[in-house]
């Protein structure tokens, strides 16, 4: 595919704060604010797979679209999965209800590795689903591409699917670094290529999703994780900003943000401010994502009202002290599927409003 021609939108809140300008207002998106806490979600998905519906362009396109018609939020984040990449390339893959990814053949051997497929195909439903959302986002609303980082991948195809403790995976890496380095150097280019296909589409920022890397210690994840994260990000620096995020990583969150990010988004469990901190000591000044806990989104509208202005608090103390440069509002996670839908807008409202009164 030719790349289009990137909107020129320096101005939506987002891509301000992301390059570390005053923002009209506090940007504001939502991790997994396209699914289930959406009613025309669910209709619009009825009988149609999750993996399928990733490579079905108008639907996808739909999908994506819903959050920022009803919440108001300032950003669309692509309808899609880390898997899809996976999908694309040949990997027998499926999403299962209630448990995620699950592989068709968990990798064991060096010679399974040798057989994984590399992305080398244009993956064009994607592409075109896109284009559909450009061309019904308004100037001030940013599409938020994202892949998912290669120890995520490869920690679901060790284990054939989502595990709690990551035993195998971590087995590989102690027991034949060898041949764990080499199945990160395998799956680096088809996240690279995925990557390289949503940015030629017209995507206006991305976001690394490292889902398992909290899962690591510091010296196992500079070892034998963030050289490929730094690779991927290193690919398209100065093309468009770059997010890089993963649950439970407060311990690593300055190895983290060695990978290169513009911004880092951090989880509910660690105080921007104090997040700030780890980060500015480790790679200087960044933007900070989050934190909200998506929990609180059930307690009712005054918790969230003091909630966002702690959070907002915290983000204002860590730019004034110099360790970030802005803030971009999120959870600390994804949207939790019960959620209700008038509580994410209500939510929206809230953190929009408190800009505006500051």
């Amino acid at each position: 595919m030719v790349g289009m021609t990137r909107r020129d939108i320096p101005d939506a809140p987002l891509l301000a704060a992301a390059a570390g300008r005053t923002p009209s207002r506090t940007p504001v998106w939502f991790m997994r604010q396209a699914g289930r806490s959406l009613p025309e979600y669910l209709k619009v998905r009825e009988g149609i797979s999750m993996l399928d519906s990733c490579f079905m362009p108008e639907l996808l396109a739909e999908i994506t679209m819903q959050p920022v018609r009803r919440h108001d939020v300032d950003a669309a984040i692509l309808f899609s999965d880390i898997v899809v990449p996976l999908r694309a390339a040949g990997v027998g893959v499926e999403i299962v209800a209630g448990r995620g990814p699950v592989m068709d053949k968990a990798i064991t051997t060096r010679a399974d590795i040798d057989a994984l497929p590399i992305l080398e195909e244009e993956v064009t439903e994607v592409q075109d689903g896109i284009r559909i959302i450009l061309d019904e986002l308004t100037d001030t609303q940013t599409l938020i591409g994202f892949v998912g980082a290669p120890f995520t991948l490869a920690s679901y195809l060790v284990e054939g699917g989502p595990s709690k403790n990551h035993e195998k995976t971590k087995a590989m890496i102690h027991g034949d670094p060898d041949t764990w380095h080499a199945l990160m150097q395998r799956l680096t280019p088809t996240v690279t290529a995925f990557l390289r296909q949503q940015i030629d589409a017209g995507i206006d920022a991305m976001q690394l999703f490292d889902s398992w890397a909290g899962f690591l210690t510091e010296r196992d994840y500079r070892e034998h994780v963030l050289p490929y994260s730094v690779e991927i990000l290193r690919e398209i620096e100065g093309e468009i900003p770059r997010i890089h995020f993963g649950v439970g990583t407060g311990e690593i969150l300055g190895a983290m943000s060695e990978a290169g990010s513009e911004v880092m988004g951090v989880d509910w469990r660690v105080p921007l401010d104090a997040a700030a901190e780890r980060i500015h000591a480790a790679s200087g000044p960044k933007v900070l994502q989050g934190n909200l806990d998506p929990a609180i989104l059930f307690a009712g509208r005054d918790a969230v009202v003091s909630e966002v202005a702690r959070i907002k608090g915290e983000a204002a103390r860590a730019i004034e002290a110099g360790h970030a440069t802005g803030h971009i509002f999120n959870l600390g996670h994804g949207v939790l599927p019960n959620t209700k839908a008038e509580d994410i807008t209500e939510a929206v409202a809230i953190i929009h409003a408190d800009h505006e009164e500051n």
